[in-house]
């Protein structure tokens, strides 16, 4: 697999965590192999750490989004939204500064979501950014 930029490789993750919402029926583990089969070993660690660190932290990251969805439930999101804010929190929580991680967030919902959702998707991610950092003072 080709070097790949940290924008690339953000867009890997997100892709992982949209399919495995289609693959219930399989483990993370099951999935990345499958991922790793048709693209090949990715270089460096950060979709292997990102996409199983949103995996295990995914209950966490869960009820943060549900705190701040104005009542929808994560489950009620569409997958495209719903792998992005898990992404982007993950992101945040693990030190990718709020607004990088919440510009990634939201370009990538551009590029892949319903125009309508940009700014939901912006809005839940902008509450959560001040929630976190309310949490780290």
């Amino acid at each position: 697999m080709a070097q790949m930029n940290r924008k690339q490789q953000r867009e890997a993750v997100f892709g992982l965590l949209f399919e495995s919402d289609f693959r219930r029926d399989e483990t993370p583990l099951e999935v990345y192999a499958t991922w790793c089969e048709q693209n090949g070993e990715p270089e460096g660690d950060f979709i292997k750490n990102a996409f199983f660190g949103v995996c295990e932290q995914q209950d966490e990251i869960d009820a943060i989004i549900e705190r701040h969805s104005n009542g929808w439930k994560v489950a009620r999101l569409t997958r495209v939204s719903r792998a992005l804010i898990r992404l982007c929190v993950y992101e945040m929580r693990s030190g990718v500064p709020a607004a990088v991680a919440i510009n990634e967030a939201i370009e990538l919902s551009k590029k892949y979501d319903d125009d309508k959702a940009k700014s939901f998707v912006n809005g839940v991610l902008g509450s959560i950014k001040t929630e976190l950092e309310n949490h780290a003072e």
